[in-house]
């Protein structure tokens, strides 16, 4: 890839930043979905977006072999659940939202007429008793936006039902480290575009039609990428998202493997990842010099790949995972030589891929 632009150039990180920092919970992605499909515009020949709200770009229409490549575009939330009296709003968590974290959180309640500024309070320190403290559960956390009665926060435009986002930007540490809240799966989107910028600014032909998919509410069981495999009936999808990096304190690497940020990408094994495309995958690394690591699974992997690998008939599947620190926290934090490793993975893998291609086991 000889014109191949380093993640650090100043178009792509301010993509990224933007990507990351507009909020998309679940059910809610059109904002995030209009920002990543303005970027890829240049970089495509077509595009469709689905009742739901998921987007496939397509670069090569009309072939009769579909290859399709995935991320998630959601991001977990809250949504209001009870306003009481006093104008206490309790919630219910969208997708694996954390409780642990939500105390002295600054929010976004997302309303028809705007957003509405909050904040998850907790008593302060002074008035608890050692030994005797409530720790925070769904139940007890709760979000304070400034008013006194359930009218005045009625007055604001909050209905029951609303959803929440933390409100965090992306930052970056030490040069290496890109931070912030929904780089799962964010980053996801943005790596699956810059394999398709890729492929145009290097002027590569592909002898099939490429769906560069970026569906809506895997949080809450995978349920975009489910009617775009129904809908685009692809031959081969190669899904991305997050996997836990187990290098921080008090990960147990016994329960979760031994997988670090700064790396290389985590390819996964396991009964919905296709052996054979999984063979070609790390081939394709071990060609190109890209460095993985491996991870098992025992049943589903939990990503759109499960979705993909289960219809039609079955979709020769894989999962390639970009190592993540603090997942489903305000700081999830992924190592930029990682994010570059996975965009060169799979753009390596598309340029081995034929139609011609026997995945049937025997």
């Amino acid at each position: 890839m000889a014109t191949k632009k380093k993640l650090g150039g100043k178009d792509e990180i301010a993509f990224l930043r933007t990507y990351i920092n507009n909020p998309s919970p679940t059910g809610n992605e059109s904002g995030g979905q209009k920002i990543w499909l303005e970027y890829l515009k240049p970089y495509i020949d077509d595009y469709f977006v689905d009742n739901y709200g998921s987007v496939a770009a397509i670069i090569n229409p009309g072939k009769p072999f579909r290859v399709v490549i995935e991320a998630h575009a959601d991001e977990i939330a809250w949504a209001v659940h009870f306003i009481t009296e006093d104008g206490i709003i309790y919630v219910e968590r969208i997708g694996g939202s954390d409780h642990i974290i939500a105390p002295s959180k600054r929010v976004n309640i997302h309303t028809d007429s705007g957003i509405v500024k909050g904040v998850f309070g907790w008593p302060a320190i002074h008035t608890r008793h050692y030994g005797k403290e409530d720790t925070p559960e769904l139940k007890n956390i709760f979000i304070d936006c400034g008013c006194s009665s359930k009218q005045e926060v009625l007055d604001l435009g909050v209905q029951v039902g609303d959803l929440i986002t933390f409100d965090d930007d992306f930052m970056e540490l030490n040069k290496n480290m890109l931070v912030g809240r929904a780089l799962d799966n964010r980053i996801g989107g943005f790596m699956i575009a810059q394999v398709a910028r890729l492929l145009k600014e290097n002027k590569k032909k592909l002898p099939f039609s490429l769906y560069i998919v970026n569906s809506v509410q895997e949080e809450i069981g995978l349920r975009g990428a489910e009617m775009m495999a129904h809908t685009i009936q692809p031959h081969v999808a190669i899904i991305t998202d997050v996997c836990h990096d187990s290098s921080t304190p008090m990960i147990n690497k016994n329960l979760e493997g031994d997988i670090r940020v700064g790396r290389g990408p985590s390819l996964t094994k396991g009964p919905a990842v296709h052996n054979t495309l999984l063979k070609l995958v790390m081939d394709t690394a071990t060609k190109n010099k890209l460095p993985f690591q491996r991870d098992v699974v025992s049943r589903s992997t939990g990503t759109d790949t499960d979705a993909f690998a289960y219809s039609n008939g079955g979709v020769p599947s894989c999962l390639i995972s970009l190592p993540l620190r603090y997942m489903h926290t305000t700081v999830e934090s992924a190592h930029r030589d990682d994010v570059e490793n996975v965009i060169r993975l799979i753009y390596e893998v598309l340029l081995q891929l034929k139609p011609d291609m026997n995945f049937r086991y025997f």
